[in-house]
């Protein structure tokens, strides 16, 4: 989750980005901000767990589901589990918990009682020394990203998940950039928002070219339930979670993807060092590709399992 607190990094004046969307402001291409929503989330019944078996190469962190009649069921964030094949550490399991940073409330509940059940649970949040533990009372809403997670929050009547997760907890270690290691880490790719939006909109055209997802869109604004309309929209997105996260990282990988990820496994090589046993990855779904290729090749594990946790109820 991308936090920019007490840094050089400009905040948004106004309305955010979905509520202009939805206003009219912005009444071209409807898909372009759904495209970014997958990144800025990624991102169903009582919830429950699921199992299931996959194939190597073919892991997917979200998912959505239907009833055998095809209407929408559930949005799924993946709980994947690695084990060691080093015999210098039999018992070590790392767990991938993929995050989806607007969801059901009941989500993030569950989420919290998952985390007492690891050593260690590394965590995502770009922040600065002394604000890394999000304090829900005193979160900074005036940030871009922030804003337009909050934003898209209360349009799909969701909530937010710094609110709802406890970072307080003894287990819990930040594992992310600071504001001024992001920003530098941009300076020296070369890279800008204002590029990234810009290759998320030209692929959101490329893949829908009939505009049919505005189509949708339109349709959902005007629904009796507008909210589930969107969630069911916006859902849909998630499963082409691999293209739409590839505009974002670029053929060299991303600051936002590859250096962050980086940075949360050297924090697991400490972990691992130290004699944790049982550890947890709590980051965005969208980071998870990456981070799989990162554990079976550079700390020799190997997939074990995988748990779905239930995100977004989309039947009520």
């Amino acid at each position: 989750m991308l936090s920019f607190r007490n840094s050089a990094l400009p905040s948004n004046r106004g309305d955010s980005l979905p509520h202009q969307a939805f206003k009219g402001k912005h009444k071209k291409n409807y898909a372009f901000y759904l495209l970014l929503a997958v990144y800025a989330f990624t991102s169903i019944h009582p919830l429950v767990l699921a199992k299931e078996t996959q194939a190597e190469g073919n892991r997917k962190f979200v998912r959505t589901t239907s009833t055998q009649s095809g209407t929408p069921r559930a949005l799924e964030v993946a709980v994947t589990r690695y084990v060691s094949k080093d015999p210098r550490h039999p018992d070590l399991v790392v767990d991938l918990v993929g995050a989806v940073h607007v969801a059901d409330r009941a989500y993030y509940l569950k989420l919290n009682e998952l985390f007492d059940d690891y050593g260690v649970v590394l965590y995502e949040l770009v922040a600065n020394e002394g604000k890394t533990v999000p304090d829900p009372k005193s979160l900074d809403r005036r940030g871009v990203l922030s804003n337009f997670q909050n934003g898209m929050g209360e349009a799909l009547e969701l909530t937010f998940q710094l609110s709802h997760v406890d970072y307080r907890r003894d287990n819990m270690v930040h594992a992310d950039m600071s504001a001024e290691q992001f920003a530098e880490s941009m300076r020296k790719r070369k890279e800008s928002f204002i590029a990234i939006m810009f290759r998320t909109m030209g692929f959101s055209m490329a893949r829908d070219p009939s505009g049919q997802t505005d189509t949708d869109l339109l349709a959902a604004l005007f629904s009796p339930n507008r909210a589930m309309a969107l969630k069911r929209i916006l859902a849909k997105q998630f499963s082409d979670m691999e293209g739409s996260i590839s505009v974002f990282n670029g053929e060299g990988g991303s600051t936002l993807i590859t250096e962050r990820n980086k940075v949360a496994l050297k924090r697991l090589k400490e972990q691992i060092a130290k004699g944790e046993k049982k550890i947890a990855i709590f980051y965005g779904a969208g980071h998870m590709s990456d981070m799989e290729e990162r554990l079976l090749k550079d700390f020799n594990m190997k997939w074990d399992k995988t748990t779905w946790l239930v995100a977004w109820d989309l039947t009520k």
